[in-house]
C-alpha cells in the first residue's frame, strides 16, 4: 500500500519532474521496517519569470511493508533545488531522521487503518 501524506494528494498524482535516489541498498531496518528505497521527488507546479520554478519536494520511503510519500519542502527556488536538498540531507544526518519520521508516519497510518 502507498500512503500519500499530503493535505492535497492530487499534487502528486503524476510522475515527478525529477527524482534523486538517496538510498537503495535494502539492508537497513528501522523499527521492524526494512527500508528498500528513499527518494527525493520534485514536482514543478509553475514557473515565475522572476522567482523561478515553484516546486513541491517530497520524500518517498519504500519499505518491505508499505511506502509513504510525504511533503519535505515547497516554494520558489533554483533549478538545482532538488540537488541542493539531497546534498544537505546526505551531509547533515538528515537521511536517518527522514527515515525515522516516515516509519513513525507509516505506523500511525497502520493504526488508523486497523481501527476503521
Amino acid at each position: 500500500m502507498k500512503i500519500i501524506d499530503l493535505t492535497n494528494p492530487q499534487r502528486v498524482n503524476r510522475e515527478p519532474d525529477k527524482k534523486i535516489t538517496l538510498f537503495s541498498s535494502g539492508n537497513y531496518t528501522e523499527q521492524g521496517f526494512k527500508i528498500k528505497t528513499v527518494q527525493l521527488r520534485q514536482y514543478i507546479e509553475k514557473i515565475d519569470e522572476k522567482l523561478g520554478p515553484f516546486s513541491l519536494i517530497t520524500t518517498l520511503v519504500e519499505t518491505d511493508k508499505d511506502s509513504i510519500e510525504m511533503l519535505y519542502d515547497e516554494g520558489y527556488g533554483e533549478k538545482s533545488t532538488l540537488e541542493q536538498t539531497a546534498d544537505f540531507l546526505k551531509s547533515h544526518l538528515g537521511l536517518s531522521s527522514l527515515i525515522l519520521r516516515s516509519v513513525i508516519a507509516l505506523k500511525e497510518a497502520s493504526k488508523k487503518q486497523n481501527t476503521q
